[in-house]
């Protein structure tokens, strides 16, 4: 089931900077930096199969079975992944027997996030289970459109903290930088929910970045930049090296941090090509987004290892999540799992209260149970860290005994590093 790619974002990721626009290639010519171009459906592929991410036995079946005619080099091409995700239901149900939970979703337009999910991970999901861990973290529900008390569209108050277009300044020495709305796979219980896949809201761009890059360059506080989205992996290479070179040119940014998730959903991403890019702007740090030990497969392995060997360290945040992750059994799995393919667990993270996530949350005290499940019972590399990003701007909080202040009906009541107290919906 192949298709043509007419969606003006994903062709604004893909694509180079246009003439005018192109930045001057620090370490290959602008004629190699194109040629990493894939023509769909004429199948022209200029990255040697080295380059690639090899196909682990399950996925190549999957490929065969769903997209025949399809060669391994250009499933293992990230464009060619992204091109032919799945954005619709009635492309979705080709694959798997759609719950009435899923089937209702389909019918309406009103969540906040559209579907998408590439052929790579798709090849991840049960075809005959709705309630498989993976397949819930992606494909819509009902549940959804179902608001809670203390829900929000923007609970961590971002816009609030924005100066300019894509930047987020809430602590003193850092930044967040939102350089895209796009992702290759939707998370349900996104965070950002409220801006990603928003042109309107999405104030990305070489304009927006500059932006973003003059106000970094005049505070000379900030030290460290998180660059995120969306996510910023979806770039191209000759985008990605534009921005990394942009901000290595501030003398007072001591370190970069990418926040992603597609070494999960898309690793083809992760070319020995991307990997040599970013290696040549250390120190450069990424945060991974990883939700369930069924994700580490061996194409996962293959691109951590290809970052791990350009010199950067993996860390990895997880979202609580009910029914997903919410048990020491398989946060176990999970955090050891990560350690083996070099990702030392980083923060467990409380799931944010956005609009329709009350059925991804869980209590409070499951995180804490689990902490306590792991911390003594495994090494302390395998213990993340439980935060709650506090709803009302409040930053992120460790559930630790002096942060957690008890409870007021069906909030959490919350301690942060100002001593000021937050309460969270806990229902």
């Amino acid at each position: 089931m192949l298709k043509e790619a007419n969606d003006e974002t994903l062709s604004f990721v893909i694509n180079e900077l246009p003439e005018d626009e192109e930045p001057p290639s620090l370490h290959s010519s602008s004629s190699e930096v194109r040629n990493d171009s894939l023509i769909k459906n004429g199948s022209q592929i200029n990255q040697s199969e080295d380059d690639l991410i090899s196909s682990s036995a399950q996925s190549a079946s999957f490929m065969v079975s769903h997209f025949p005619g399809t060669r391994p080099e250009e499933w293992n091409d990230w464009k060619w992944q992204l091109r032919n995700s799945i954005t619709k239901f009635n492309e979705l149900s080709e694959f798997m027997h759609l719950s009435e939970h899923e089937l209702n979703a389909s019918l309406n337009n009103d969540y906040a996030l559209p579907l998408r999910i590439t052929p790579y991970y798709l090849s991840l999901l049960s075809v005959n289970n709705p309630d498989q861990a993976l397949r819930r973290s992606v494909v819509p529900t009902f549940d959804e459109l179902i608001f809670s008390e203390g829900e929000a569209s923007d609970p961590l108050m971002e816009e609030h903290d924005s100066p300019v277009p894509c930047i987020v300044h809430r602590y003193r020495d850092r930044v967040l930088f939102l350089v895209t709305g796009f992702c290759s796979t939707y998370c349900r219980y996104c965070t950002r929910s409220h801006m990603v896949a928003k042109e309107e809201k999405s104030k990305t761009g070489t304009e927006s970045w500059m932006k973003g890059i003059e106000y970094i360059r005049e505070h000379t506080e900030i030290r460290d930049v998180l660059i995120s989205g969306g996510d910023a992996l979806t770039l191209s290479d000759n985008r990605l090296e534009f921005l990394l070179s942009r901000l290595r040119s501030i003398p007072h940014l001591e370190f970069i941090r990418i926040g992603s998730k597609v070494p999960v959903v898309m690793p083809q991403r992760i070319t020995k090509t991307l990997a040599g890019i970013l290696k040549n702007y250390h120190p450069l740090w990424m945060s991974i987004h990883f939700t369930h030990p069924d994700e580490l497969t061996p194409e996962v392995a293959q691109a951590c290892g290809r970052l791990a060997d350009a010199g950067m360290p993996l860390g990895s945040q997880t979202v609580l999540l009910k029914g997903i992750n919410d048990d020491v059994d398989t946060m176990k799995r999970l955090m050891h799992g990560l350690l083996k393919i070099r990702v030392r667990p980083y923060y467990l993270y409380q799931c944010d209260p956005i609009l329709g996530s009350k059925h991804f949350r869980t209590p409070v005290e499951k995180g804490l149970e689990i902490i306590s499940g792991l911390r003594g019972h495994t090494t302390g590399y395998a213990v993340p860290t439980y935060v709650i990003d506090a709803p009302g701007g409040g930053g992120k909080i460790p559930l630790l005994p002096e942060n957690y202040a008890g409870r007021d009906g069906n909030f959490v009541l919350l301690r942060n590093y100002e001593n000021k107290i937050f309460r969270y919906p806990d229902m």
